[in-house]
């Protein structure tokens, strides 16, 4: 970008001289901008053209001519970079705030937030990492799955604040009296987001898929065949009664990508960019259901960025704020809840290290000491859990005459959080005689069962969707930590009973066997929940429609932004 490179040169010249005029000959120049006194000549007169400085030469050679800087480079960028944003040109931006990284949060704060751009209303984040591939089959950040929720649909959704499975592409389904065959009746005219119509037979080549995929098939073992008897039909022929089918068509392994272009979708917002500096989203004009108010979205990948709680703040992943530097004063938290899903510590029967005795003393100490309660975390971030989901308590555990082995190892991996737990619980485990050998791992997620065995307690955390329940349920199907830490008498039990309760058709029924298997978990000391993340979105307010997910993200296709007033008239 030659415009930024011209910066870059004339930053080198103030940097230089200031703003104060001074006498300077070509050749002094040419010395600064590493060029020849030609190249000199030209650039001083394109600078001047601009009206970036002054410059008066004298004739003969050698003699010095009168030069003044103008404008300061800071000026410059800031006026550059609004006029890059209102033309759209989003990489020039960026690359002009990166001159001087010291002053990114000058210089972009005041386009963050919500912003009317050529009359669309558009949500500009800065985000604090580099996003994942955006893939429901490969995903595992809080932020990427809620993205791709947005950007793909699903023959069912869940919707904000509602358990309950909603039409999507499909707007109804019957079930049949034996719960073997599953009807859903798909909407006409449907589109995929690059506006070529969604067939059914695309949609059933992606179902294909999905059977045979490692992260959807455990969703979708049950299921023997899937067809089309009507061009507007999908059929699922079950081996035996599943219940949660309609949950675990809206989850996110089982969104529809287009089949041969993975990347499109059909959800309520399109990807239009992702690229590592940003991310944008912008509304799908063919969407099937409600349109967004919002026209865009823009992910500002900037990790050096420190906002301070300006623009859409997301430097702690629970924590967001959305407004312009102006409006900090106003902005007040609109939405507070405490996530469903929690960080938990599991104990790896496999190992056959700690006994249900001696595990059960571990978490005895972890909850008389107060560890969770004092741990060195900002304040009102987390909350030590009481219940896994509400009105399914924690047992507290009473074991005294336990000694706990000499040694133990212990595999964590993201949140950052709980690093502060490896520490305090090492030094906890310490006063007992045993010492805690903590390793880390980068992935958001378990690996493998080999990499399961290695450790004796592993930490983690588990999100939960909208439908706490049929999340909870699919986590023992899909996440290979169990297959990992359950001896295999207890894994053959847990595959029994997953088969029992899907097979109940009366939902209240299935919750509540749920209930009782988590609670022999958790008894036994194999998985307990520690703590939950209080979300928290803040804006001022002006922002309109902001609902939190049970993600902790706001709902892209509920918050809206009143337009600009114009100025009062006299």
């Amino acid at each position: 970008m030659r415009l930024v490179h011209r910066l870059s040169q004339y930053q080198r010249l103030y940097q230089q001289i200031g703003v104060t005029p001074v006498a300077i000959t070509v050749g002094e120049l040419a010395a600064m901008f590493y060029c020849s006194e030609r190249h000199a000549r030209t650039l001083v007169q394109q600078l001047q053209e601009q009206g970036w400085l002054s410059w008066h030469s004298q004739a003969g050679r050698g003699k010095r001519a009168q030069l003044q800087c103008l404008k300061t480079p800071d000026e410059l960028r800031t006026a550059y970079l609004q006029h890059l944003l209102q033309l759209g040109d989003h990489q020039g931006a960026l690359e002009m705030a990166q001159l001087a990284p010291q002053h990114l949060h000058e210089l972009l704060s005041p386009h963050l937030g919500g912003q009317w751009q050529e009359g669309n209303p558009t949500l500009r984040i800065p985000y604090y990492r580099a996003l994942e591939k955006l893939d429901p089959l490969s995903l595992n950040g809080r932020a990427e799955q809620h993205l791709v929720a947005t950007i793909y649909a699903g023959l069912t959704r869940f919707n904000t604040g509602c358990p309950e499975p909603q039409p999507d592409l499909a707007h109804h389904w019957l079930v049949s009296e034996d719960g073997l065959r599953w009807q859903f009746f798909l909407r006409s005219q449907l589109r995929w987001h690059n506006g070529e119509i969604l067939t059914g037979q695309q949609l059933l080549q992606t179902l294909k898929k999905l059977c045979q995929h490692p992260r959807s098939q455990p969703l979708l073992q049950s299921v023997a065949a899937v067809c089309m008897p009507h061009a507007l039909c999908i059929q699922f022929d079950l081996e035996i009664p599943d219940y949660w089918l309609a949950h675990r068509l809206a989850e996110l392994p089982c969104l529809m990508t287009h089949p041969e272009l993975p990347a499109l979708g059909a959800g309520p917002f399109k990807l239009v960019m992702n690229e590592p500096h940003m991310v944008r989203l912008q509304q799908h004009p063919y969407y099937h259901l409600q349109h967004p108010y919002l026209e865009s979205i823009e992910y500002w990948i900037t990790p050096d960025l420190q906002t301070n709680g300006t623009g859409a703040s997301c430097q702690h992943p629970v924590r967001i704020t959305i407004g312009q530097q102006e409006e900090l004063a106003q902005a007040r938290p609109v939405q507070r809840s405490m996530s469903l899903g929690w960080c938990y510590l599991a104990i790896n029967q496999r190992r056959n290290i700690l006994s249900e005795a001696q595990g059960q003393k571990l978490l005895m100490l972890i909850q008389r000491s107060g560890l969770l309660a004092n741990l060195p975390i900002q304040h009102g971030v987390i909350t030590p859990s009481h219940e896994m989901l509400p009105g399914w308590a924690i047992p507290e555990h009473q074991i005294e005459d336990v000694e706990l082995p000499a040694r133990l190892t212990l595999l964590y991996h993201p949140p950052i959080e709980l690093e502060t737990v490896t520490q305090s619980l090492q030094q906890l485990l310490a006063e007992q005689g045993c010492q805690l050998e903590i390793r880390y791992s980068s992935n958001k997620r378990w690996q493998s069962s080999e990499q399961i065995a290695q450790a004796d307690l592993l930490l983690a955390d588990n999100l939960i969707g909208e439908a706490p329940e049929a999340t909870l349920e699919s986590w023992l199907r899909r996440d290979v930590l169990w297959k990992g830490i359950l001896s295999e008498e207890r894994w053959q039990y847990q595959q029994k009973i997953l088969l029992h309760i899907q097979q109940c058709p009366e939902q209240h029924e299935r919750y509540r066997l749920l209930k009782d298997y988590y609670q022999q978990l958790m008894d036994a000391a194999i998985l307990t929940p520690l703590f939950n993340y209080q979300y928290q979105v803040s804006a001022p307010p002006r922002i309109q429609g902001v609902m939190l997910t049970a993600y902790g993200w706001f709902d892209f296709c509920q918050a809206w932004l009143p337009p600009p007033l114009e100025p009062s008239t006299q």
